[in-house]
């Protein structure tokens, strides 16, 4: 049975590959990908520091429920999550959603939201290694390794580790839209 998957940004400063590779493994595995943002309109993507792609957003995320999703996807860069950190809406989505036991996937700078969300405290997990600090602070146990999976919450350090992340990601959605177990990578 497909899913239907959020992946949550701000307006911008969004690591392009961290949202459209896993946007993609998701479609391709036959589940539905939608943009939730903090605002309508689109979103404007950047392969680091250089603009890319912009992306139309699908909900804002104040209107969004938990409900309506099976799993939740957040992008890296590292403008996205500081200014994901600061709108009530999308904090308040992020905790309501780990809380909720669904499948959580984060990548590079996005457990900064995580962080906010007070929702890392005695959590194993990785990121992009400045954040090591942040997380220690929050109470969470860093380590550096491509993936790591604690209960429901997936954790990735970069882009090079996207093979892994979109694997752990639809493992812990399950099923493909056929019925079959996927892998990706």
């Amino acid at each position: 049975m497909a899913k239907k998957i959020a992946f949550l940004t701000a307006t911008e400063g969004i690591e392009r590959v961290e949202l459209t590779d896993p946007w993609d493994a998701v479609s391709k595995a036959g589940h539905e990908p939608s943009l939730l943002s903090t605002e309508e309109g689109q979103v404007q993507t950047f392969d680091h520091l250089d603009k890319a792609d912009k992306k139309d957003v699908d909900t804002v995320v104040g209107d969004a429920s938990i409900d309506d999703y099976d799993a939740l996807v957040l992008p890296g860069g590292v403008a996205n999550p500081d200014a994901l950190r600061t709108d009530p809406a999308a904090v308040a989505f992020v905790r309501e959603f780990l809380l909720s036991g669904k499948p959580v996937a984060a990548i590079c700078h996005a457990p900064w939201t995580l962080i906010e969300a007070d929702v890392v405290q005695g959590k194993q997990l990785t990121s992009w290694p400045s954040l090591e600090t942040d997380l220690r602070n929050a109470g969470a146990s860093w380590v550096d390794q491509e993936v790591v999976i604690d209960g429901n919450l997936i954790t990735s350090r970069n882009p090079d580790d996207l093979p892994a992340f979109n694997e752990a990601l639809l493992d812990a959605v399950g099923s493909n839209g056929t019925g079959t177990q996927t892998s990706v990578g």
